[in-house]
């Protein structure tokens, strides 16, 4: 019997577990009218490549400034810019590369 409910608390915990990127940046993304998809679509267009864009979206989220921003000047004039993230680097680097795969285009491709 304990046996049994080791299993399923187990089994629970992991349909709840969230990633950084889930339980950090979705929840605060989803009030903004451009979707994290577009914004990719914009770092992507912006900065090109794999290296370029996690790199600069990683100096950007420590130091976020209206130069390195990638949205409309009307954006950041409703909106302004995010303020400095409170994730380690650890944190940080899992959830870039869990928005890079998510949204990544290269493998998609036909």
């Amino acid at each position: 019997m304990i046996k049994k409910t080791l299993i399923v608390l187990l089994l629970l915990s992991q349909l709840q577990a969230k990633d950084i990127y889930e339980k950090n940046c979705i929840p605060c993304h989803k009030e903004l009218p451009t979707s994290l998809q577009q914004m990719f679509m914009s770092y992507l267009a912006a900065y090109s490549g794999e290296t370029n864009v996690k790199t600069i979206m990683k100096y950007y989220l420590k130091h976020p400034t209206d130069s390195l921003s990638v949205m409309s000047d009307l954006f950041k004039s409703s909106y302004g810019i995010k303020h400095p993230t409170k994730l380690n680097n650890k944190e940080l680097d899992e959830a870039i590369n869990s928005y890079w795969e998510k949204f990544k285009v290269f493998d998609k491709l036909k």
